[in-house]
């Protein structure tokens, strides 16, 4: 598809620098865009490769200092660049029917306009919304609730008592409702919990592949609208995920941990269980919470600490070698150094 830079400019709230009627058709890299493509400059980092760059037009900041060329300046131009990829990228139309090789059951409730594909299982009590669209494979358990337009990749499995909200996407290979992981330990061994609660997952959120969000185990574990998770996270049972929350890739949340709206973990962060994370804050990756973290700014490390005061102790960690050499230099001059210290 082609536009030019006037129609893309009224879809961002931008001002077109130069041919507003210059069409462009596709969004392109940087280092590799020709005179047909539109590219973008994040943020001030990227001005010399723009500088250098042979795309037809930029995207880039109204702060950002003078350009040559042909650009549309817009507040932030990442977001620009989103909308404008799906406008460049549409989504496949969602094909309303259910595929003969598929298997309803009788007392499921199919939306007309929904879509099921080939050897998808929808069990007894099942509700498919408008607009929705089951992958190859997908498996959707008794008493699920699937939501309008929402969208299940391939090979998904929704055990029983799910509820998908509008506009949810899950990824391939993702399971949604498993027991959670809780049993009582004696002599005798390790005896399950019955994990016997179900699982909420609001509208517009996202979940990446192979990803697993546990049932509760007696309450319902949920996930709050509008948050993205990404691949290979974990969530156990009785999780309480609020609005607009950030998972990001191997994280993991252990059973009836609390995370507050706008919570953002990076990579391999962990969560112990029952602590509760307070708004907005994000935590760095590979950071672990093993205690409450009350809303605001950033937490690193192990335990996680409040970013600036990570950082403080890194700087003294690096500096630990010349301070214990000039410790032993004046233990020497105070004549006070102890046997067999061989530091250095």
């Amino acid at each position: 598809m082609s536009w030019s830079l006037a129609e893309l400019a009224g879809r961002v709230d931008g001002e077109v620098i130069g041919d507003s009627r210059r069409v462009v058709d596709r969004i392109w890299p940087l280092d590799d865009a020709g005179p047909g493509d539109l590219s973008f400059v994040a943020d001030h980092r990227h001005l010399a490769a723009a500088r250098r760059s042979g795309a037809g037009a930029l995207v880039v900041a109204r702060s950002a200092p003078e350009l040559q060329g042909d650009q549309i300046r817009v507040e932030n131009p990442a977001r620009a660049i989103a909308v404008l990829l799906d406008l460049f990228h549409p989504p496949s139309p969602v094909v309303p029917g259910v595929h003969p090789t598929a298997v309803v059951d009788g007392g499921a409730e199919v939306a007309p306009s929904a879509s099921i594909g080939p050897f998808c299982v929808v069990g007894r009590g099942a509700v498919i919304g408008e607009g929705a669209e089951l992958g190859v494979g997908v498996v959707v358990g008794a008493d699920c609730t699937v939501g309008e337009r929402a969208r299940l990749y391939p090979y998904v499995v929704l055990y029983p008592r799910v509820r998908i909200g509008s506009e949810a996407i899950v990824h391939a290979g993702t399971v949604l409702g498993a027991d959670g992981f809780r049993y009582v330990s004696s002599a005798e061994g390790h005896r399950k919990v019955p994990q016997v609660g179900g699982l909420e997952i609001g509208g517009r959120v996202e979940i990446g592949a192979l990803a697993a969000i546990d049932r509760g185990a007696l309450a319902d574990t949920r996930i709050g609208d509008g948050t993205k998770i990404d691949n290979l996270v974990q969530v156990g049972h009785n999780v309480q995920v609020g609005r607009h929350v950030l998972l990001c890739g191997q994280s993991g949340v252990a059973g009836s941990a609390r995370l507050g709206d706008f919570v953002v973990l990076a990579g391999q962060v962990g969560v112990t269980d029952h602590v509760e994370i307070g708004p907005g804050v994000q935590v760095a990756a590979k950071s672990a919470v093993l205690s409450d973290v009350p809303g605001g700014g950033p937490v690193a490390g192990i335990p996680a600490i409040a970013l600036g005061e990570w950082k403080r102790r890194r700087v003294l960690e690096g500096k630990l070698g010349s301070l214990w050499r000039t410790v032993r230099r004046i233990a020497r001059r105070m004549g006070i150094e102890e046997s067999g210290d061989r530091g250095d």
